[in-house]
């Protein structure tokens, strides 16, 4: 009978449809946010000085932007939700009188540092560091004070002391939400589940709107991002030859695409585009720092300390957007004169990052 067709047909696809959302929300470790499944995304800000003391994480006072609220001010921790590639930057105050020493740390384990041995001198300065990390959903990121007294940060309304992170790539499966059908052999339908009838296919149990959003999801987007340290320090020699010698690097955070070459120092652009870089390096005690970031073998930007009669650990920050072309090549170089040198130890005050933000 018309009728009777028309209402088994319509509860098997709601059988069916609910199945399948069922299926994907158990098996999937990914939750997304109502509204924002995708965004991840957080700036704060502390009003005050922090004395160390016992496991002394940095927690903030001013919220700037918490899309998707996965970070929680009161303690100082951001939590993964969202599964991928993740850009965390942070500035911290020195307080006068005291040594700075404050660690990025992930699910417990030091990422990397910042610090500044002067504290003779009632002069207060910032430093900044940053990272791309890759987290799965639980992970935790969250700044820690040096737990010593002698240690402190400095910051008032300013505010000098700052911590962001955003999501750069989500690493999401393939047809997400569709992936769970994807995955079945064609025709074979999931355990408790109707089955298929044969003229319908997997887009057919979903709106246009999904069906859509299901197919471009499956169109493979340009992705290309890495994150570098180095631990070793590298002092320049009265007998160098003057050849552009690239930082190499010991440390591999991210390397999406895998086009950042680690022991060369240099990463060479597979997808054209507007890609954003950023490095920090350490001022060895006694030495001056001059480090540029270099495209194609010209200079693009110099980082610059002059100061060479200081004893004291300090960090130099810079970051800059390029439009790269296929196969050009960005890479940091280290003044070889022995004037001038590029400190670093586990601590890995050397840092160099760079992603693909719009490809063309």
């Amino acid at each position: 009978f018309p009728g009777e067709m028309a209402l088994r047909s319509t509860v098997w696809h709601v059988a069916s449809l609910t199945c399948l959302l069922v299926h994907a929300a158990l098996s999937s470790p990914f939750h997304p946010h109502p509204g924002r499944p995708y965004q991840s995304a957080f700036s704060a800000a502390r009003t005050e000085g922090m004395v160390g003391g016992p496991q002394k994480a940095v927690t903030f006072d001013k919220l700037l932007v918490n899309v998707g609220d996965d970070f929680n001010p009161d303690t100082g921790r951001f939590r993964c939700r969202v599964p991928g590639a993740y850009y965390f930057a942070f500035t911290v105050g020195k307080h006068p009188r005291k040594r700075l020493s404050v660690m990025l740390v992930k699910n417990g384990q030091e990422v990397q540092a910042i610090v500044y041995d002067e504290h003779r001198h009632r002069r207060r300065k910032v430093q900044s560091q940053s990272v791309m990390l890759s987290l799965r959903p639980m992970d935790t990121v969250w700044l820690l004070l040096h737990g010593d007294a002698k240690y402190a940060l400095y910051s008032n309304k300013g505010p000098y002391t700052t911590f962001s992170g955003y999501l750069v790539y989500p690493d999401l499966p393939p047809g997400y939400p569709n992936k769970h059908v994807a995955a079945q052999p064609p025709g074979q339908p999931h355990s408790g589940c109707p089955p298929l009838w044969a003229h319908e296919s997997k887009h057919a149990l979903l709106s246009e709107p999904w069906a859509a959003m299901a197919e471009e999801e499956e169109e493979e987007e340009p992705r290309s991002a890495f994150s570098v340290a180095r631990t070793r320090s590298l002092l320049g020699e009265a007998t160098s030859r003057g050849e552009k010698q690239a930082l190499s690097f010991d440390v591999e955070y991210v390397n999406i695409g895998g086009h950042f070459d680690k022991s060369s120092g240099r990463f060479t652009c597979r997808f054209p585009g507007a890609y954003y870089f950023a490095f920090t390096v350490g001022k060895h005690p006694s030495r001056c720092v001059s480090v540029k970031l270099v495209k194609n073998g010209g200079d693009v930007q110099a980082m610059v300390f002059d100061e060479d009669d200081s004893k004291h650990r300090a960090m130099q920050s810079q970051s800059l957007m390029l439009s790269l072309r296929e196969g050009e090549t960005v890479w940091l170089y280290s003044q070889p004169h022995e004037r001038f040198a590029v400190y670093s130890n586990q601590g890995r005050y050397i840092t160099f990052t760079g992603f693909l933000i719009y490809p063309e």
